[in-house]
């Protein structure tokens, strides 16, 4: 891993595809930035782009075997010494190597051997990224914490069309740097909070049909509160919002309500005072019209009776569109499902836009994912058109991520 103060160390996998020859660009944008590379083609891929071309690009002699000065050991010290492995093009057959373990060659020893985060940039004909096998293996590589970047969509060698496009270099490019700013040391972000006020509401809103029942959702509360410990932790100064019963977060002042017009209330109340306000909670849309005030009994007949809801008011709208100090951060949470007509981050752009925030955390939700979990995985939108993926890791490590983002947004503090 590179010292502090030093240039990132990157290595860049070059797979066997004919899209080898668009990673000269990423290259050239890595270089460009001051990181230092050193790129390791598959023996397919110099077929694509000869060894000239990326030591002329990278500065740096490239390494394609794990023979080639043994004495150093290159497959265990490039792995060790690397701040991102970055794959593109990540074939077919180098996801399904990956998944499996396989180090037969020195792209897959590297990946083996390495500790940092993780970046593979898939390419590949539409029925091979389609195929049961392969989305096996990415689903495995995801769960050990590799961010695998879905294909673009468009015209594949010949005449196909169809996903399974190499994501531009620009858009490999900005995940790489979000991994590094992900995962940089933890001694630069202490503090960095101090003076701040910040705001955070997690948990799920409960919306009261009777005196027993509720409308509610999944949401454990887990990751607002990772927010919350984090933002105290790098010496912000927290109120934490919330529905859940999980323990106080050490140094955060903690507020609970139930519904979602109570988390109105407070959060309208307090958002003037601060700097950042994060919501993370899961408010529910809706809420019963009416709330009885008897448990309501099954009928002889056993027709339930009918419920009707109404809307519940968007704090998160609300606290965008009518921000009480300048330079205030607003970030929304998304948790989102995809579906036959739309993508998960399809329907996340268009919340952004309606919301009016800086920031919109998005994660796919479901039964088995994210609810409860200790771990998330998840893609920062901003409001300039960017998308940043957070790789897999714990709510906490996802928290630092967001903050890194939030700074960047915030105004240098005054004095």
């Amino acid at each position: 891993m590179s010292e502090a103060g030093t240039s990132p160390h990157v290595v860049l996998g070059v797979g066997g595809g004919i899209a080898a020859y668009k990673v000269a660009q990423l290259l050239r944008l890595l270089t460009e930035s001051g990181h230092q590379v050193q790129v390791v083609p598959t023996r397919a891929a110099l077929q694509f782009v000869g060894e000239p071309t990326w030591a002329a690009l990278s500065g740096r002699p490239v390494h394609t075997d794990v023979w080639q000065d043994a004495h150093e050991v290159p497959h265990v010290r490039l792995g060790r010494e690397a701040d991102l492995v970055v794959v593109a093009p990540a074939t077919a057959d180098l996801l399904a190597r990956a998944a499996h373990g396989l180090a037969d060659d020195l792209l897959t020893n590297t990946l083996l051997t390495a500790r940092c985060p993780v970046l593979m940039a898939p390419a590949m004909h539409t029925e091979m990224w389609e195929h049961p096998a392969t989305q096996a293996n990415v689903a495995t590589l995801r769960a050990r914490g590799v961010v695998v970047l879905d294909p673009a969509s468009g015209r594949l060698t010949g005449a196909d069309t169809g996903p399974g496009r190499l994501p531009e270099p620009e858009d490999i490019y900005a995940a790489s740097r979000a991994l590094l700013e992900q995962d940089a040391p933890d001694e630069a972000a202490a503090g960095d909070l101090a003076g701040r006020t910040v705001l955070v509401t997690a948990g799920g809103t409960r919306e009261p049909l009777d005196p027993v029942r509720f409308l509610g959702n999944r949401s454990s509360g887990k990751q607002g509160y990772a927010i919350a410990a984090v933002a105290a932790s790098r010496g912000a100064q927290v109120v934490l919002v919330t529905t859940s019963s999980l323990p106080d977060p050490d140094g955060v002042q903690v507020l609970r309500v139930e519904t979602a017009e109570q988390m109105r209330q407070v959060v309208l109340d307090r958002a003037p005072a601060a700097d950042v306000v994060v919501m993370a909670a899961a408010v529910a849309d809706f809420r019963p019209a009416d709330v009885a005030d008897h448990k309501i009994k099954k009928t002889d007949d056993d027709t339930p009776p009918p419920i009707v809801l109404v809307r519940n008011p968007d704090i998160l709208a609300e606290v965008a569109g009518h921000r009480a100090r300048p330079g205030q951060v607003v970030v929304g949470f998304a948790a989102e499902t995809g579906d036959s007509t739309s993508a998960v981050l399809d329907y996340a752009r268009a919340k952004l836009a309606r919301k009016g925030c800086d920031l919109l955390v998005v994660n796919e939700v479901g039964v088995d994912k994210t609810f409860g979990a200790d771990h998330n995985t998840v893609v920062v939108l901003d409001r300039d058109g960017g998308e940043h993926p957070i790789a897999r890791g714990t709510k906490a490590d996802v928290a630092q991520g967001v903050w890194n983002m939030v700074l960047s947004r915030l105004a240098p503090r005054a004095g």
